[in-house]
């Protein structure tokens, strides 16, 4: 008996109609791309005709076969298109990334500017080998401190955190088990920083009592007695870079009294002292370049000034005078080569004191090869100026006043932080209105271009780090919240609620964030 087939089924009606036609699939449009470098805009390759609708992994691996280095190596790119000048918006983002594909982003875009006759000219930027995952979760919350915790920061190789407090103790914290490990008994006032030593031997910290100590973070025990000489509280610490001394690094330290002190590290002696401002030093950074080398000292202060001093013997090289306020922040594009020394992502460690240096001195010399050694300020003016002090062509003979790369507008208060991603590539500084600002330093005729405002904290933003991968951003605000951002979009990547008052500083290193803030508790956050 041969088998009977089930009647057909009965068509679906909706409100008595017959079910539409399926729409026929959309016929994507071909564009000529024209790939260019970002860092100074030369062409990749000539232009090419393709689909619109080409994934941005199928432009990363085209990009790659257009490329004709030797090496086989796979660079990871991330693609924008500039938007026109006439076409920006004022405290809107200046560019339009493609995360999914031309099409999707470059075509489709509210502005409709850009039309598939359009010659469109795709920027491209290395991106770092590795990727960090964003922290989506805390993974840990640390009591211990008695008052607010001021300082936080982790080890060069991300192993060891510090954390200095408002109860003049410091305290080590172990990151495998995220436990304590050692507390630092000794400072009689607020502990205001912590500074590791690039190679991990020791931790610095500086107090309100004015005095500066060093510590053996395995045993937790000080490494002598307290270096005196400072008269008021020391507002910032700063270690002598790998690439210059490996083995005996010195300790520069700068102070509300208005000196800046260089102290050996080896007899906790003091080498000499600076004291050309004329009000509190707020800020110091230990620079790796200079004329010759031999490493440079920035000392920003409330005397609206940024002097510029060679760290061999103090000599003051320049006066930056362009600020109209306090001088609060600075940040260097070599700032997390110099702070990480020899680690890098893959984890190995140097055998010794001269492979350290080799180490450091390649990773170095690799990112200023690209863009000199750049310096950013931030003051109470509510602007931020870009200074490029040891390039040739920028140095007035005699070392003379050097005038600023440009002058960063856009924040409506104070700017209380900025910082500069690990590749040199982007900075973004913090403000009392609330924002984020990102700034493009990557390259010639680039630098210092606004790129985007984040907004989504509703309070004053405190401070903020960067991933090692230089594609996100975290920052710590008055608001209780810490919030991660995803440089692709300029929006809110994780928002980290959890501390129930002020968040005072924020770490970023592998894929753990750190907070701590006026609620007396350290929160570690993962993926």
């Amino acid at each position: 008996m041969a088998t009977l087939l089930p009647p057909p089924k009965r068509a679906k009606l909706y409100h008595g109609v017959a079910e539409p036609e399926p729409e026929p699939p959309k016929v994507s449009p071909n564009v000529v791309v024209q790939f260019v470098y970002e860092h100074d805009g030369t062409p990749i390759a000539p232009a090419v005709n393709l689909p619109a609708n080409v994934a941005r992994e199928g432009l990363e691996a085209l990009v790659n076969q257009l490329r004709t280095k030797d090496d086989d190596e796979h660079v990871p790119f991330a693609f924008h298109v500039a938007l026109p000048e006439e076409e920006r918006k004022p405290d809107a983002p200046t560019r339009i990334v493609i995360s999914k594909s031309i099409e999707a982003d470059i075509l489709a875009h509210p502005s409709n500017f850009f039309s598939e006759e359009d010659i469109l000219v795709v920027r491209c930027a290395p991106q770092s080998v590795f990727k960090v995952r964003p922290a989506t979760r805390c993974s840990a919350t640390l009591s211990g401190h008695s008052s607010p915790i001021l300082c936080a920061s982790f080890s060069p190789t991300g192993n060891l955190l510090a954390t200095g407090s408002g109860d003049t103790h410091v305290r080590l914290w172990d990151l495998y088990t995220e436990t304590p490990s050692h507390t630092l008994i000794g400072h009689t006032g607020w502990v205001l920083c912590v500074e590791w030593d690039p190679l991990e031997r020791k931790l610095a910290s500086g107090g309100h009592d004015g005095h500066v100590r060093l510590w053996d973070p395995k045993t937790g025990k000080p490494l002598g007695d307290a270096m005196k000489g400072h008269s008021k509280w020391v507002t910032s610490l700063a270690w002598e870079p790998v690439h210059l001394n490996p083995s005996t690094p010195r300790l520069a330290s700068s102070s509300k009294d208005g000196t800046v002190r260089v102290w050996s590290t080896a007899t906790r002696q003091l080498e000499y002292a600076l004291g050309g401002h004329t009000a509190s030093v707020n800020v110091v950074k230990w620079g790796g370049g200079g004329l010759n080398g031999h490493g440079v000292l920035y000392t920003a202060s409330s005397d609206r000034t940024v002097r510029v001093w060679d760290a061999r013997g103090g000599k003051q090289l320049h006066i930056l005078k362009d600020h109209a306020h306090w001088v609060t922040t600075l940040a260097l594009n070599t700032d997390f080569v110099l702070r990480t020394g020899p680690f890098d992502h893959t984890g190995k460690r140097p055998s010794s004191d001269e492979e350290a240096q080799a180490l450091a001195l390649k990773r170095y010399t690799a990112l200023v090869s690209r863009t000199p050694e750049l310096l950013i300020s931030g003051s109470d003016d509510h602007t931020l100026f870009l200074w490029s002090l040891f390039a040739s062509s920028n140095a007035e003979p005699g070392g003379g006043k050097t005038k600023p790369l440009t002058r960063l507008t856009g924040h409506q208060r104070q700017v209380s932080h900025v910082a500069f991603s690990p590749d040199g590539r982007w900075a973004a500084s913090a403000g009392w209105d609330s924002a984020v600002r990102l700034w493009d330093c990557s390259g010639a005729g680039q630098l210092g271009k606004f790129v985007a405002t984040l907004r989504g904290h509703v309070g004053p933003v405190y401070r903020l780090a960067w991933s090692a991968d230089s594609r996100m951003l975290v920052s710590a605000s008055k608001d209780a919240t810490v919030k991660i951002w995803d440089l692709k979009t300029y929006k809110i990547k994780s928002d980290l609620p959890g501390h129930t008052d002020e968040v005072y500083c924020v770490d970023f290193v592998a894929d753990k964030v750190v907070s701590g803030g006026r609620d007396r508790t350290v929160k570690i956050w993962k993926n």
